[in-house]
């Protein structure tokens, strides 16, 4: 006789619970496997729903809306802006005459230039 007798699962054990179940699956595969898995999935995401909210309850405590002056960081000491100020100030400059220069790089940092 082989160390490994061929025998199957339900042959080995008849009358336990796992063989009964074994048998019945091939029967109602869907009724014993497919629904049980479907009704696990619907039954977790209606179980992490709260906990989710509340992580992302939790996130938005910490990252208020802030305005935009708050994040500009400007105060009561500010310069009112005007359109048409700004628009003649700008024409004020002579935009035409400029040179173009090339910015300092730090030591060790690539610059560029192709030797």
């Amino acid at each position: 006789m082989s160390p490994f007798a061929r025998k199957s699962f339900s042959a080995t054990l008849p009358n336990t619970i796992a063989a009964r179940y074994r048998r019945a699956l091939t029967k109602h595969p869907f009724l014993l496997f497919g629904l049980p898995f479907i009704s696990t999935i619907v039954a977790g995401s209606f179980m992490l729903t709260p906990a989710t909210a509340l992580r992302y309850e939790r996130h938005d405590r910490k990252n208020q809306q802030v305005s935009v002056e708050e994040a500009m960081g400007l105060g009561k000491n500010r310069r009112r802006v005007d359109m048409k100020e700004e628009y003649y100030r700008l024409q004020a400059k002579d935009l035409e005459n400029w040179e173009q220069r090339r910015v300092k790089r730090l030591p060790g940092e690539i610059d560029g230039i192709l030797e």
